[in-house]
């Protein structure tokens, strides 16, 4: 199992990055080419989630890529810092409340990746959340 780490600023001018590590990495994890399009649009939609989280709560720790290459699939974790919870007003890094996103501009970019990814999971927490997506690789693919 190969595991690349990419960690990058909050800043909407680094996503572009991010996307394109994430295309090269899976390209050579033996994702299918008609599939890093998805790869590249996906990756760029969480980025930006995790980029507005971060920026909007004041949270200056960097958001987290792990692009990891296993035996027949190749799997993204994008995560950030922001605490999430069900009301408002989460305390942030400095003890000052961050508001969580509008639900509508959450769901918005959730449902753009859940309609590119068929494997994707949300997880949030206290601590943070995290978005994880897999595709399956050329080993994965049974041949006749």
């Amino acid at each position: 199992m190969a595991t690349v780490e990419l960690r990058f600023s909050a800043l909407p001018e680094h996503v572009r990055t991010a996307r394109l590590v994430a295309a090269a990495v899976a390209r050579r994890a033996g994702v299918d080419e008609a599939v890093l399009d998805e790869v590249r649009l996906a990756v760029g939609e969480a980025c930006t989630r995790a980029v507005g989280l971060h920026q909007s709560g004041g949270v200056t720790a960097p958001v987290r890529v792990l692009l990891t290459e296993e035996e027949k699939q190749f799997s993204i974790e994008v995560g950030d810092e922001v605490p999430h919870a069900a009301s408002h007003g989460v305390p942030g890094e400095d003890g000052a409340a961050v508001e969580e996103p509008e639900p509508e501009e959450d769901e918005m970019g959730l449902a753009v990746i859940s309609g590119l990814v068929d494997d994707v999971e949300v997880s949030a927490d206290e601590h943070g959340g995290v978005i994880r997506m897999s595709w399956p690789t050329a080993s994965a693919t049974v041949l006749p």
